[in-house]
């Protein structure tokens, strides 16, 4: 079937292609070039007016794993307040801050997503947390495994074992959890927390290993560098949260002497000491920074007001936040030794001066960071707000006025001591489209995503050209994937099922023989049924692989 897509206002930055007024051809599931005269047109859309980009890509929110599993178990007021009915195509659901597996794919396609990825899969829970993606429907997703608290790793690094057993570990890792990427959280920390310390500095000790985040960080870096792996090491560095971190941002930064290194969620790493509640803004020392350093590429982890819950690798930090919980419950769990979860509730408040400062300090960086290409949209759902207020913030963003008229609401005294008011910056249509699709791509090594060449897979998403931005992202007029047409007017017209993004790098599959004598002496399961087969992940999401290539 040849479908064409006609005159729409295209932006492709993979292409430079900036609002030019284009026909795009699908067939087989692919965007092709323009066919001969003679060749049937078997449907037509008259797209005139409307703004064509690539599906967008979601490269950090928690869609799957034991702690998206607590947070959806222990908020039932959550679902109840937010039930999504069955319809004819689709299946019931619920869930605002935590959705449902079904729910999560729906409203992501609803938006105009057509992939996801979970940033923090836990090896040892590997297996659950591919059953939730695989039960995501429509979009493609894929995960970064975690590492950096795991005690195989540590032992190696206590021992001073050579870089290259570590990379065999590192790529045995991820092919053994059929992962994208590796992940790094509170490097270290998650394990000195079972031995009572309760912080960790990039340069301080684990009591029990003696190794440091700074080891940790560079030496995962280097492995995943060295592997191909095309995304760099994903890091949530020390001191989540805690005023002064900004510092430990910058020497994480340093710490990689030119690798390239992705920080995460990085709002929530760029507070200051200054003022009389030594708490503000370190999101212009930060930005200099990743202007800087162009090995460097960051997302914000955008915090916005409301109801949420934060889910986390790190034990530590979500202990130290537990008081705030809201509503007052909380859990921290264990697994295998190797990591863990903390999940806790929290409200977001406007009039609150730290949350306050928060919501400013994510739209700082987004505003002050230079190059689209280095800087991702996100929330760390659900931890800043849940992915569905992405069309709030993207008008936050392209609209100075609405910007301003929403910081003259919130606490007086953080509105004062943000540079937000003085920032006039507007970010295009071009800008959103490399934020959001093409720069997530190139990142994650998807090289037939993210955008609108002859040979590319046709995801595509059309809007409305309105000037509310965020009417406009909200409900995009129709949504593609794989060249079928899965949502209009942002509703489900046709539920399929996404692929799984995977990599398998080469290593030296010698490092099985330590392994196999580590899990037979301190793990609960063999070496066998920890790694997952190919046909475990097809067989239970119905779907297919997508192997990428490493670099």
């Amino acid at each position: 079937m040849l479908i064409k897509l006609s005159g729409g206002t295209v932006y492709d930055p993979v292409h430079g292609i900036n609002g030019e007024q284009r026909d795009i051809y699908i067939r087989d599931g692919q965007i092709t070039r323009r066919p001969a005269a003679t060749v049937d047109i078997d449907k037509t859309y008259d797209l005139k007016g409307k703004v064509i980009m690539a599906g967008a890509i979601d490269m950090h929110t928690h869609i799957g794993g034991g702690k998206v599993n607590i947070a959806r178990m222990m908020l039932p007021e959550d679902h109840r307040q937010d039930l999504v009915s069955r319809t004819p195509l689709t299946r019931s659901g619920c869930g605002h801050a935590a959705p449902s597996t079904l729910t999560a794919g729906y409203r992501y396609v609803e938006m105009g997503y057509t992939a996801c990825f979970e940033p923090a899969m836990l090896p040892a829970n590997a297996r659950q947390a591919h059953m939730e993606m695989a039960d995501t429907p429509i979009v493609d997703k894929g995960a970064y495994a975690m590492l950096g608290s795991d005690d195989f790793f540590l032992r190696m690094l206590a021992a001073k074992k050579d870089q290259e057993a570590i990379a065999d570990y590192v790529g045995w890792i991820i092919n053994a959890t059929q992962a994208l990427a590796i992940k790094v959280v509170n490097p270290g920390g998650i394990s000195a927390f079972k031995f009572n310390q309760r912080k960790l500095d990039l340069d301080e000790k684990n009591e029990y290993y003696g190794t440091t985040p700074r080891d940790i960080i560079k030496c995962l870096a280097q492995a995943v560098n060295e592997l191909g792996v095309p995304h760099p090491l994903h890091v949530h560095g020390c001191n989540l949260g805690v005023p002064g971190n900004v510092q430990t941002t910058l020497d994480t930064i340093n710490s990689v002497e030119g690798l390239p290194l992705h920080l995460t969620h990085t709002q929530f790493h760029s507070y200051g000491t200054e003022g009389d509640r030594q708490f503000s803004s370190g999101a212009a020392e930060i930005a200099e920074a990743v202007n800087a350093n162009p090995n460097i590429s960051i997302d914000v982890g955008q915090v916005l007001f409301g109801q949420t819950v934060t889910a986390s690798g790190d034990t530590m930090r979500q202990y130290a936040g537990h008081w705030h919980a809201h509503p007052k419950k909380w859990v921290l769990m264990d697994i295998e030794c190797d990591a863990g979860c903390g999940v806790v509730p929290f409200k977001y408040r406007d009039k609150n001066f730290v949350n306050a400062l928060q919501w400013a300090i994510g739209l700082e960086l987004f505003l002050l960071v230079n190059d689209p290409w280095r800087i991702f949209l996100t929330t760390d759902h659900p931890n800043g707000a849940p992915f569905t207020s992405y069309p709030h913030l993207i008008r936050l963003l392209m609209d100075r006025s609405f910007r301003n008229d929403m910081l003259s609401t919130i606490n007086k005294d953080a509105a004062a001591s943000s540079v937000l008011g003085s920032i006039d910056r507007e970010y295009s249509l071009y800008d959103i489209a490399i934020m959001t699709r093409a720069a997530p791509a190139r990142s994650l090594g998807l090289k037939n995503r993210g955008h609108l060449g002859s040979g590319s897979i046709a995801d595509i998403t059309v809007y409305n050209n309105v000037k509310n931005r965020e009417k406009m992202f909200e409900k995009p007029l129709y949504v593609f994937k794989d060249g079928e047409l899965v949502a209009k007017n942002g509703k489900i017209v046709k539920v399929t099922t996404g692929g799984t993004h995977v990599l398998k790098p080469e290593y030296d599959k010698s490092i099985e023989r330590s392994l196999k004598s580590y899990f037979d002496k301190y793990q609960t399961i063999k070496l066998g049924n920890f790694k997952i087969d190919d046909d475990e992940i097809v067989e239970h999401g119905n779907g297919h692989i997508i192997v990428q290539p490493c670099t």
